[in-house]
C-alpha cells in the first residue's frame, strides 16, 4: 500500500508540473506578459536509484545523458545545467539521490515538442546498439523519476 501510495504522489505532481506548464504557454501564447517568453524557464528533475546502484546510475547518466544536454547548452536551447545529491540521508518516501536542475532559455523552448533529440542521439552516439543497452539498464535501476518547474520567489516584494 506504501508503494501505491508513493506512485499515486509522484503521478499527482508529475500531472501538477504539467499542468503548470501548460498554464505558462496558454499565457504566453494569448498574450500574456511579453517577458514571460523572454525569461528563462528552469526544471528540476529528481532521480531516486534503487538502493546500492546511485552510483551505477550517475555513472551513465555522465556518459550518455549529460552530454546531450551539454550539447544543447553549446546550442544556447539551454543556459545552465547542473546537478547536486543530499548530503544526508531522509526517509524512504522522501528519498532523492541526484537533482539536475535544467535552466532554459525560456518556456517555449523547454516545451518546443519540434525539437529533435533523437537526431542528436544519433550524431553523437553512433554506436546505438550500446547507448540503447545503457540506457535501458539507467532506467532499469531508476526507483523513482519526477519533473518539477520551478520559479524564482521575490522574498522582498509586497
Amino acid at each position: 500500500m506504501q508503494r501505491l501510495s508513493r506512485i499515486s504522489f509522484l503521478l499527482c505532481l508529475m500531472t501538477l508540473a504539467s499542468l503548470l506548464t501548460s498554464t505558462v504557454l496558454k499565457a504566453q501564447n494569448a498574450g500574456g506578459t511579453s517577458t514571460a517568453n523572454d525569461n528563462p524557464f528552469v526544471v528540476e528533475y529528481y532521480y531516486k536509484a534503487k538502493w546500492g546502484y546511485a552510483d551505477e546510475f550517475i555513472t551513465l547518466f555522465k556518459k550518455n545523458h549529460y552530454p546531450l544536454l551539454q550539447k544543447q547548452v553549446e546550442m544556447g536551447r539551454m543556459l545552465k545545467v547542473s546537478a547536486v545529491q543530499p548530503r544526508y540521508h531522509t526517509t524512504e518516501d522522501g528519498r532523492w539521490d541526484y537533482r539536475v536542475t535544467i535552466v532554459f532559455k525560456n518556456a517555449t523552448v523547454a516545451n518546443d515538442s519540434s525539437f529533435d533529440e533523437k537526431a542528436l542521439i544519433q550524431q553523437m552516439y553512433p554506436d546505438q546498439a550500446t547507448y540503447k543497452k545503457e540506457e535501458q539498464r539507467r532506467f532499469e535501476i531508476l526507483e523513482g523519476h519526477w519533473d518539477l518547474p520551478i520559479k524564482d520567489l521575490n522574498l522582498n516584494s509586497k
